[in-house]
């Protein structure tokens, strides 16, 4: 039972405080699709883009790395306000940015405006996206129904998977590309007032404040391997010089949080729980191959005429689809089996859908339909597994740690999500092209992003040591 949950003999203030609680998971919800929605929507529009301004692959390539760069780097910090200033303010702020975000996308005027209105949307996610979590964690401390409701959380992301690429196809051919951000408004708007009306306050500032060193300290740390990573290719030189900044940076951070202990905006500590670390390593190899199939799959259906535009977005249906089905029980899984054995087990399962893909591609002498047909296959299993992961690790970050630190917990989930993506497209786009592209490509880079994802899955079981039930608690040090 939930233990904010009043009980029937309560009168009418509490019957009103109960009706408010059922609402706060899905004010938490309508942000988290528009924010996922907003990501997925934009990948189908860059080309109208780039018609519109003149530009070129490399300028549009900013399109969508303005935000992921923006997310990355300010994170931890949009963690630390919640924790510090309230969670729920920091959610209202999040949407209210992401929303204003998007009305400068609309409106820009040059492909620059354009780029800072999606830097603009990361900075707004990097707020919204640590506080929901950590919202939940605050309000559903028993286990067993935090764990359901992170599992609705997740299935969001599969939800957001459907929706973007039909609907932002639907309207970019209707209305053209600036229509695409106008879809995040209104819904931001809903979100806004949901969430002012029914979500508690809640803040844990004792021992915390806010260290301007070691915040520009880890944006300059995460920022310079997030750029180095997708500027490589390009001057690999420059990445080179940017990496050894880096590293500098890290040492720096760690040498002032262990100084400051656990007042640090990353307090050291939790990395001596086994959970928490497993969880990090499955999050970053969940999305390294997930999001790496994702760029490249596309690509080489394209590249061969095996499909159009339009078409690539209805063939990853059978990943989308699996991923929001499971993801409304990966909780309730996570619960019974064991966060350790539900997050593993969905990257392995993910892994194993990637070399189906690479499969597929090495026996392809036809075009088209054997790289199809193993591509379907591959996809299911990719999205099921997705699904099974991202509510388990999630359960897992959040429930593993103090709640006092649950936006810290959160944004550093999502930080190692992004680090993990963003070397997943860039490693596996960068086999796919130096083998050449096409089905040959393709073999190399999933079978290699399959061997990889495997190799992490069991890391993360390895690291996260004997599992505990998903959202229980385990103490630090």
């Amino acid at each position: 039972m939930n233990p904010t949950r009043r009980p029937a003999s309560a009168d009418a203030p509490d019957a009103a405080a109960s009706a408010r609680h059922r609402l706060v998971l899905p004010a938490l919800c309508i942000a988290v699709l528009i924010a996922q929605i907003d990501t997925a929507i934009v990948n189908l529009a860059t080309e109208p883009i780039g018609a519109a301004f003149g530009a070129r692959v490399g300028a549009l390539q900013w399109v969508i790395d303005a935000y992921n760069l923006a997310y990355a780097v300010l994170l931890p910090t949009g963690g630390l306000i919640g924790d510090l200033y309230g969670r729920r303010s920091a959610f209202v702020l999040g949407a209210m940015v992401l929303s204003g975000a998007s009305v400068v996308c609309a409106l820009a005027p040059t492909l620059g405006v354009l780029i800072a209105g999606r830097a603009l949307a990361g900075a707004g996610a990097a707020l919204l996206i640590p506080a929901s979590l950590a919202i939940v964690r605050v309000i559903w401390r028993d286990p067993v129904e935090r764990a359901r409701a992170l599992g609705i959380w997740a299935a969001c992301g599969g939800i957001a998977m459907i929706i973007g690429p039909t609907l932002g196809g639907v309207l970019i051919h209707a209305f053209g590309w600036r229509s695409i951000f106008g879809v995040v408004i209104p819904f931001g708007v809903a979100a806004i007032g949901l969430a002012r009306a029914v979500v508690p306050e809640s803040a844990d500032p004792q021992g915390r404040r806010f260290d301007p060193a070691a915040q520009v300290l880890g944006a300059v740390a995460i920022g310079c391997f997030v750029f180095a990573t997708i500027d490589a290719r390009h001057d690999a030189p420059r990445a080179a010089l940017v990496v050894a900044i880096g590293a500098a940076a890290i040492a720096l951070f760690v040498r002032i949080e262990r100084q400051l202990g656990a007042a640090a905006l990353v307090p050291l500590d939790l990395f001596a729980n086994r959970a928490f670390r497993g969880m990090l390593v499955g999050n970053s190899a969940m999305t390294f191959g997930g999001y790496g199939m994702l760029f490249v799959l596309p690509l080489a259906w394209q590249s061969r005429h095996v499909l159009d535009a339009s078409g690539a977005g209805l063939a990853l249906l059978p990943m989308s689809v699996p991923f929001a089905l499971v993801s409304f029980g990966s909780g309730a899984v996570a619960a019974r089996v064991g966060g350790r054995m539900a997050g593993a087990g969905g990257v392995a399962l993910m892994g194993l859908g990637l070399a189906a893909i690479g499969i597929g591609a090495a026996g392809s002498t036809d075009p088209h339909a054997p790289m199809l047909v193993w591509a379907e296959a591959g996809l299911a299993l990719t999205g099921t597994g997705l699904g099974l992961a991202v509510g388990s690790l999630a359960a897992t970050a959040v429930g593993a740690v103090d709640a006092a630190r649950a936006g810290t917990a959160a944004s550093l989930m999502n930080v190692t999500r992004m680090i993990g993506a963003v070397f997943g497209v860039a490693l596996l786009g960068a086999l796919y092209d130096a083998c050449g592209g096409g089905a040959s490509g393709l073999r190399v880079a999933m079978l290699t992003g399959s061997a990889l994802q495997l190799a992490g899955a069991a890391l993360a079981w390895r690291t996260a040591g004997a599992g505990t039930r998903a959202g229980a608690p385990n103490p630090i040090g």
